[in-house]
């Protein structure tokens, strides 16, 4: 720590925004970190996001949601310039952290938690059922249905469940997004 309480090594802080704003917070402090010339202080600015499956009338969409919708990650070494420079930024309301003056950094830990999880680039299937397990299928042309799992395949998030149908079990392969525990 100096005299005036500030760190001169690189850290990783959290700051909040307004919600549905952290792209825009994001691009508004790049271009002032450029524009303030404060790229010796200011290294990183990111909106952790991270890949998800989607299922909607049946197909399978992937998109990218905010792992923490109202915040933005910012890397740099928090001094008094550069905390003007982020504080000021449009539709940032402040730093995470007790004292707004003083931000707290993030662990390292919980920044290499989250890179992990953002580094994903295919999406992982959690596939949260067993083989005879009773379902409800809660999407596509068997919805309201209920049925038994009979296989699981894990690489590919799907699942075949017997669905009775005219008094007879019929195989239905699914999306595990399409079932859910009875």
């Amino acid at each position: 720590m100096t005299e005036q309480g500030t760190k001169t090594e690189r850290q990783w802080y959290a700051i909040h925004t307004y919600a549905g704003y952290e792209d825009a917070v994001a691009r508004y402090l790049k271009q002032r970190i450029e524009s303030m010339a404060m790229t010796d202080k200011i290294f990183n600015v990111i909106v952790p996001k991270e890949v998800k499956i989607k299922v909607r009338g049946g197909k399978r969409h992937t998109v990218e949601e905010k792992i923490y919708p109202g915040y933005v990650l910012v890397e740099m070494v928090h001094d008094t310039d550069s905390w003007y420079v982020v504080r000021n930024t449009p539709r940032v309301t402040g730093f995470v952290g007790s004292n707004p003056a003083v931000p707290t950094p993030l662990s390292k830990e919980e920044i290499d938690g989250l890179m992990a999880r953002m580094g994903k680039k295919e999406p992982t299937f959690k596939v949260d059922f067993k083989i005879n397990e009773m379902v409800k299928i809660v999407d596509g042309p068997f919805k309201e249905h209920d049925g038994k799992v009979s296989q699981i395949d894990e690489e590919k998030g799907k699942v075949k469940v017997l669905v009775p149908i005219f008094g007879r079990e019929t195989l239905v392969e699914l999306d595990t997004l399409q079932v859910q525990k009875t």
